[in-house]
């Protein structure tokens, strides 16, 4: 009895791992750090961009899902063929950009909360470099196994001590809950840009890391994996749901418990080590090391996607098996580990280059919603399951709304340059 039970809660959680996958890659330090930016400096104001973004990417997991389940092929093996190969190459390329910048600054703040964190039981505390070391080579060595099982139960446990960690500040540092309500309003503050520091850059940068065109395209070989048909569909949109619920949830719990203290207080947020300092005397120590916990969990789960990104991608454009024992995908990832000490070996401040490197995801966005509409209109394709009118209508829609929010990040971007 106690096996089949065992099996059966397996096979359940063997559902939503692809969903817990996502999860795991979408809500990572640097949405931590917006949020949490967000939080402190708006309040609950700007809660309608997680809201939207939110929306949008179950719709985007959902095309970019389908197609696959239709055409059994994935993103990058479809821009190469049906599109141009240099579609493929731009998206391998920007991508691999984005999650080099990323790798830096998450395991820079990793490190820099750890240390801020360990002054509480170590006098002096543990420096920031043996952090990034330590997280650096448990995240490599968890790669080291090469199979996509390991990964994703690794990131089931962590990303179940993160949700579980921002939940609970978020009913002890719970701000109003008009506050809330009024968040889910669209509006930006009335706030100027200067040096970055206005709102235009931080609703870019929150839409960037929550619409982010990685997940969708990684999204396409999880499910070539799974062996998913069409008949799966229902189940896609089970697990996509489940990811993009929670993304929402853990997002407005970290900006809630920002805009419930430091919001609240008038003390704002430039270093994310502040979320550890200021929040334990206006929280206590409890809430602090929950928050704590959840910003380390959540750089955790975001590195090994982030890690995987190059080689998963060259996979797919050549339509190779995605061996990662090989030895080239381990030189390659060894690298990529590497540019996790950077910042706390230089001692740089990574988090205005989190957030902008945030904002420059939304700059692939339009691109990525583009690509979806056309190779989902194709009839030679998609058949019988190509794109509706509402589908189409809902996709133009989120492609509006990526050039709009693109807009906003090269503002913000230039205004911070300027400054």
């Amino acid at each position: 009895m106690a096996s089949r039970n065992a099996a059966g809660l397996k096979a359940k959680l063997a559902l939503f791992l692809p969903g817990i996958f996502l999860l795991g890659f979408n809500i990572g330090t640097g949405s931590v750090t917006t949020m949490a930016k967000a939080g402190a400096s708006y309040g609950m104001s700007l809660l309608w961009t997680v809201l939207i973004s939110c929306v949008a990417t179950y719709v985007m997991i959902g095309v970019y899902g389908r197609y696959t389940l239709v055409t059994r092929e994935t993103a990058l093996q479809a821009f190469r063929k049906h599109i141009h190969p240099a579609v493929g190459i731009f998206f391998i390329i920007a991508l691999t950009v984005g999650v080099a910048g990323s790798v830096m600054g998450v395991m820079g703040i990793i490190a820099e909360i750890s240390y801020e964190w360990s002054k509480t039981f170590v006098a002096g505390g543990i420096a920031p470099i043996y952090w990034a070391g330590f997280f650096v080579s448990l995240v490599f060595l968890i790669f080291w196994n090469g199979r996509t099982q390991v990964f994703e139960r690794a990131l089931a446990v962590i990303v179940a001590i993160m949700a579980a960690s921002f939940v609970l500040n978020f009913f002890l540092l719970m701000p109003p809950p008009v506050d809330i309500a009024k968040g889910l309003v669209p509006s930006v503050p009335d706030v100027p840009e200067t040096k970055g520091q206005g709102p235009l850059l931080l609703i870019a940068s929150m839409v960037g890391t929550t619409l982010f065109s990685g997940l969708f395209i990684i999204r396409t070989t999880l499910v070539k994996e799974a062996g998913w048909t069409i008949a799966d569909d229902e189940q896609q949109s089970r697990d996509a749901l489940f990811a993009v619920v929670m993304m929402f949830v853990i997002s407005a719990a970290i900006m809630a418990a920002a805009a419930g203290t430091l919001f609240a207080e008038g003390i704002g947020l430039d270093n994310p080590a502040q979320m550890i300092t200021l929040l334990e005397p206006l929280a206590g120590p409890f809430a602090a090391s929950i928050f704590a916990i959840g910003i380390i969990a959540a750089g955790v789960s975001s590195q090994f996607p982030n890690l995987l990104m190059l080689p998963w991608l060259l996979c797919d454009y050549q339509n190779s098996e995605r061996d990662m024992t090989l030895p080239k995908y381990r030189i390659m990832v060894f690298f990529i580990s590497l540019l996790g000490l950077v910042v706390p070996l230089f001692e740089a401040r990574p988090l205005f280059v989190m957030i902008a490197s945030q904002a420059l995801n939304v700059a692939v966005l339009p691109a990525t919603v583009a690509c979806i509409i056309y190779l989902g209109n194709r009839t030679d394709l998609m058949g019988a399951y190509r794109h509706s009118l509402t589908k189409n209508i809902i996709l133009a829609a989120i492609f509006l709304f990526s050039l709009v929010t693109s807009y906003m990040g090269f503002q913000g971007l230039l205004a911070m340059v300027s400054g």
